[in-house]
């Protein structure tokens, strides 16, 4: 059973969610919060599988809540709820670790498809959607370097190959992209994949593309 906290200032909002969830076998909602800093209370009291966490709440935003949700360090992942698929608080939501994004118009099967993606570990927005959202908006919060910073631990722990892995996740390959520019069979891929998540501490290959930016390995475009 995946269980689900939806966090949303608009109560039809939240009663739509509810409805959904409560309608689909396997998902069960165990709480409701109207503003961040409640969505982060019942997060750790709750420990839901997954955060429905809307961004724009009175008081505490959705993008601190899930800032504090996933330093928490629990199994509580968040799914970020935006507007707009190139706004600007979905990329801040993604750098404060939250899973994905999904768009507040999304079907319903998209809706439970996000939630058990990111309930399962993987990430909701495809790595090359997340560039996308970093290119559009990194010039506002990442510094200017010149080359990459390969003073990060992070960075130091990485062998190689797995360096290259990560700057071909922060470019948005996919596997099968990834394994075809290296030279390497799809298998030998993933087990480089897991080493690398597991090496820098990302929780997903979303993670993995905000370190790549911030470590200066991957530049924005235009």
């Amino acid at each position: 059973m995946t269980t689900v906290l939806i966090a949303d200032d608009q109560p039809l909002q939240r009663l739509g969610f509810r409805m959904l969830l409560q309608g689909t076998p396997g998902m069960t909602p165990v709480g409701e919060a109207e503003h961040g800093a409640e969505a982060v209370r019942l997060a750790a009291e709750l420990r839901p599988d997954v955060v429905l966490m809307d961004i724009r709440m009175p008081g505490m935003d959705g993008i601190e809540a899930a800032r504090r949700i996933v330093a928490g360090g629990g199994r509580t992942r968040v799914l970020i709820v935006t507007t707009f698929d190139l706004d600007e608080y979905a990329y801040e939501g993604l750098r404060a670790g939250a899973s994905g994004f999904l768009l507040k118009d999304a079907r319903p099967e998209e809706v439970i498809a996000g939630i058990r993606a990111v309930a399962s570990g993987d990430a909701v927005v495809a790595p090359s959607l997340t560039r996308r959202l970093l290119d559009a908006h990194a010039h506002q919060v990442l510094s200017a370097v010149e080359g990459p910073q390969t003073d990060d631990p992070r960075l130091r722990a990485l062998s190689e190959r797995e360096y290259e892995v990560l700057v071909a996740i922060g470019k948005g390959w996919t596997n099968t992209e990834i394994a075809e520019r290296l030279v390497l069979t799809e298998s030998t891929v993933k087990k480089h994949v897991g080493r690398v998540l597991a090496k820098i501490g990302a929780r997903d290959r979303i993670q993995a593309v905000i370190l790549a930016y911030d470590a200066g390995l991957v530049r924005p475009h235009g």
